[in-house]
């Protein structure tokens, strides 16, 4: 069960824009797959969710781009949980593509803050004890070389 989850990806045609490079949203999907992915990998899938009847919505997310992604690209979106509190959780990302001997180039980093709801009534939910646990919080990763 990790604690930081890693999805590589490679950029395809799909994810580019009219200027040449990934395009914001493709990075929002890339964040949003790699966290349902770290999820799922802790036990906790879509359908555990449904089962449950609540679970995440995202509150707000903020990214910062530092370098592009182009077409071929083969990048790595690196995810972990840094806080959870009653109802809300951090999640913290960094993507960056890997330049060999254990150096990075940081492309984004970003964070989402999620709320934990009811599915039926569409309100905050404490965040129940066998979900809290499914996640070793990570507050600070180091940064990254690049």
């Amino acid at each position: 069960m990790p604690a930081i989850y890693l999805m590589p990806h490679t950029v395809i045609r799909e994810d580019i824009d009219v200027l040449g490079h990934a395009n914001n949203l493709s990075y929002l999907k890339w964040m949003l797959r790699a966290a349902l992915d770290h999820s799922a990998a802790q036990g906790w899938s879509g359908e555990a969710y449904r089962t449950l009847g609540s679970g995440w919505v995202v509150r707000a997310h903020q990214i910062e781009y530092q370098q592009p992604a182009f077409e071929g690209d083969q990048i790595v979106v690196r995810t972990w949980v840094a806080n959870l509190k009653k109802v809300t959780s951090l999640r913290r990302y960094e993507i960056f593509r890997p330049a060999g001997d254990n150096k990075e180039i940081r492309l984004v980093t970003a964070s989402t803050d999620w709320a934990f709801i009811d599915y039926k009534s569409g309100m905050p939910k404490r965040i129940p004890p066998e979900i809290a646990t499914a996640f070793e919080i990570v507050p600070d990763l180091p940064v990254a070389s690049g």
